[in-house]
Parts: structure tokens; C-alpha cells; sequence
């Protein structure tokens, strides 16, 4: 048997914070993992953070897929010239390409099943997390960041949502494989020519077996800058509240009212906060000024459902993102957009914007149409209040603690005055 006083410690990690990520288990909807890897074989298990298994995936796919003229194929089948299809594609090649695209798509299904399994019994365990890492190098932290940014950045360049949450391995991959792809394909001339109004210069240019890799890169590139950033801000609220458990619930803290009876002689702050840096920088700056540890009680609050919104912020997070189908449907129809537009009159570029446009706004709609028998029918407004913070104190401490907390952006603070009651 092992001594009771050895530190016992979860069998599972729940998160690594390394100098080149956060990597964490989460939630996640095995069919839009399985989906990623169906619009590009990779796709899926990068969302896994099955980093080697991804990218071989990924350097299969581009391999393959050039050496069959798959690409081509799709789009002479798409626009109907289907004996242009079948003469441009490689059958050998094709015949290489099927199975390990079958097992892409059924390996992240699998895969994500059972990693949900596995974050289901490390959040059971309870297991702990190291919220910092600092090396030579580079400095990694958990830390809450806009979704909205993410996906911002992300859609101007594939890549940057991704270094802005401090995805260093994806978001080197997608950034440098975007590079590659707008090179072979002659977008950026191609988007040239369009603004100019030249369009048949645009079709001439681009490279349609390179072309019709970017719906994808872009689209996964927005997705998963985005989910990540929401989880990861999740994953500082559930930390940030372990530790406020851990260290400001004192069972030595005497509360305002015992036995139904108001405590005399003792005066209480009151402060409602958010999950962030600054509830922290609060509480030590209180402790600094002489209030002691066991003065201090934080309760962290659970969240009640609430109503649907199209984005996350810092502050808050549904659980239930409408950007899933969003996403999706943005890419096949900036995929529909880009073939048709070499037949049609606007060109790719314009057509693919339309389509990209047209199918996350559908994708968004449907999926916050079918999410309403969710809601809980409570309006919220502002920021919600997420930690409670009592703080026990003598009198000629009252104001410095009450200006502590307001320098340090508590949304409420109040006192409960017994001594005069």
C-alpha cells in the first residue's frame, strides 16, 4: 500500500501548458471533426491536436491528391465535362487515395469519441492543471482572449488567429502552407485582376488544381483559430476557479450570519468579479495591504443556460457554438463559388466570397434556429458576474480594501456593517 501522506496525484491531465501551446482536452462534435477531415484529410486530427498523425495526413493528401489531378477531376466533373475528368485523372493514384481518405475521416470520428471519454474522467479526477510555463525561449500562460479576435485575424490571414492564442505548431503549419497555396494557385494576381474588373485575366491566371485547396485551409483556418480561443478561455475559468477553491475557502472564515444571527463587532466587503488576471491582482493586492488569507472567501458561481449568441467573447461562453455548421457550409460553398465562377460571369474570386458569405451566414441561421429549444428564455445584458468575493476587514480598512477592488475592475462591490447595526 502506498503511504497516506504520498501526494496522490489524477491519473489523466486534462491540459499541457508547453512553451508551444495549450494543449487540452475538450468536448467536441465527432461529426464536425470527422467532417474537417472529410473537406481535407488532416484537418480533423489537428483539431484533436494530433499534430504528427495530422500532418502526415495533411502531406499525403497534397501529395496524392497532385500526382491524381484529383482537384481537376472534381472541378471538369462539377462544371458537367465529364469526359475531361475521367481523362485528366491518374487511376493508379486515385486508387491510393481512397482508402487513407476513408481512414482520415473514420480515425478522427473514432479518435474524438474517445478523447471525449477521456476529458469526461479528467474532469471526474478533478486533475490538476499548470497554468504557467516560462522557459528560454518563450512564455506560455493561460490567459482569456477574444474569440471575435481570433477569428478576425484568421480570416485576413490564415494562421494569425492561431500564433494569437499561442497555437505555435498549427498556426506555423497553416501560415506557411497558406503561403504555398496562394503562391501555386496565383491568387493573389487573380485578386488583382478582380478588383480591376478583369475577369477573364482572374480565370486565366489561377491554377484551378491549387485553387480548389483554399476553401478548405481558409475555412479550418477560422474554425479552429476561433473554438480553440473559446476553450481555452474555458479552460482559465475552470483553472482560475480550482484555485480559488483551493486557496479562499478557508474553514476557519467566520461568515456574516451564524445560527440566523448577524455577526457584531465585524465588518464585510462584498465584490462580485469576472474570471480573469485582475480578480487575482485584486486579491494579493488585499493581502499586501495586511488583509490576511484566511480573510478572504471567493466563491466561484455557476453559469445557468442563457440566450444563443453568434460570438463568444472574454467574458462569456455558451457551450454550444453556431459556428460549427457555419463554418462548414462556408467552405462548400466557397468551394461551389470558386468552380462555378470559372463559367460564370464575375469569376472565382467574386463567386467564392459570395459563396464563403452566403453558406456561413446559412450554416449560422440554421443552426441557431434548431439551438432555440436550448435557451432558457433569460435575457442577459453587460457582463455577467462569475466569482464572489467576501472579505472580512476592521474599519479603518474598509475604504483601502473597497478602493482595491475597484482599481482592479470589480463590477459590484458593497459592505455589510454590523458594528453599527
Amino acid at each position: 500500500m502506498t503511504n497516506q501522506s504520498q501526494k496522490m496525484t489524477s491519473r489523466r491531465q486534462i491540459a499541457n501548458v508547453s512553451i508551444l501551446g495549450t494543449t487540452q482536452l475538450h468536448l467536441r462534435n465527432p461529426r464536425i471533426v470527422a467532417w474537417w477531415s472529410a473537406a481535407f484529410p488532416g484537418f480533423g486530427h489537428l483539431l484533436l491536436s494530433k499534430y504528427l498523425r495530422g500532418f502526415l495526413l495533411i502531406t499525403w493528401e497534397v501529395v496524392v491528391n497532385l500526382n491524381a489531378n484529383l482537384n481537376m477531376a472534381i472541378f471538369y466533373s462539377f462544371i458537367g465535362e465529364v469526359d475531361k475528368a475521367k481523362e485528366v485523372l491518374n487511376k493508379e493514384w486515385m486508387l491510393l487515395y481512397i482508402p487513407l481518405y476513408i481512414f482520415a475521416i473514420w480515425d478522427s470520428y473514432r479518435t474524438a469519441v474517445d478523447m471525449n471519454n477521456n476529458y469526461k474522467l479528467a474532469a471526474r479526477e478533478d486533475a490538476e492543471i499548470k497554468a504557467f510555463n516560462i522557459s528560454a525561449l518563450e512564455i506560455n500562460h493561460l490567459d482569456k482572449r477574444s474569440p471575435l479576435n481570433a477569428f478576425i485575424w484568421s480570416a485576413l490571414m490564415p494562421g494569425a488567429g492561431q500564433l494569437y492564442i499561442h497555437r505555435i505548431v498549427t498556426g506555423a503549419f497553416i501560415l506557411i502552407w497558406w503561403i504555398a497555396v496562394i503562391c501555386c494557385s496565383k491568387l493573389l494576381p487573380a485578386i488583382h485582376y478582380s478588383l480591376l474588373g478583369q475577369i477573364q485575366e482572374a480565370k486565366a491566371v489561377l491554377d484551378i488544381q491549387w485553387t480548389l485547396n483554399i476553401p478548405s485551409i481558409y475555412g479550418f483556418s477560422v474554425y479552429d483559430a476561433y473554438v480553440n480561443t473559446v476553450e481555452n478561455n474555458k479552460l482559465y475559468d475552470w483553472e482560475q476557479s480550482k484555485f480559488l477553491k483551493r486557496q479562499y475557502q478557508d474553514e476557519a472564515f467566520k461568515m456574516p450570519m451564524k445560527d440566523g444571527r448577524q455577526r457584531r463587532n465585524r465588518m464585510y466587503i462584498i465584490a462580485t468579479f469576472e474570471h480573469d488576471n485582475y480578480l487575482e491582482l485584486a486579491i494579493t493586492a488585499m493581502e499586501m495591504k495586511g488583509i490576511k488569507k484566511e480573510k478572504i472567501l471567493g466563491i466561484p458561481l455557476d453559469k445557468r443556460g442563457e440566450s444563443r449568441r453568434l460570438f463568444d467573447t472574454i467574458h462569456y461562453s455558451d457551450g454550444l457554438s453556431l459556428l460549427d455548421l457555419g463554418a462548414a457550409l462556408g467552405t462548400i460553398f466557397m468551394l461551389l463559388g470558386s468552380i462555378y465562377g470559372f463559367v460564370l460571369k464575375w469569376g472565382p474570386i467574386w463567386w467564392a466570397l459570395i459563396g464563403l458569405g452566403f453558406g456561413f451566414t446559412l450554416g449560422c441561421a440554421i443552426k441557431l434556429i434548431t439551438t432555440k429549444k436550448y435557451e432558457k428564455h433569460r435575457s442577459h445584458k453587460g457582463q455577467a458576474s462569475e466569482v464572489v468575493l467576501i472579505i472580512e476587514c476592521h474599519q479603518e480598512e474598509m475604504e483601502m480594501t473597497k478602493s482595491t477592488l475597484w482599481e482592479n475592475h470589480a463590477l459590484g462591490v458593497s459592505q455589510l456593517d454590523f458594528a453599527s447595526g
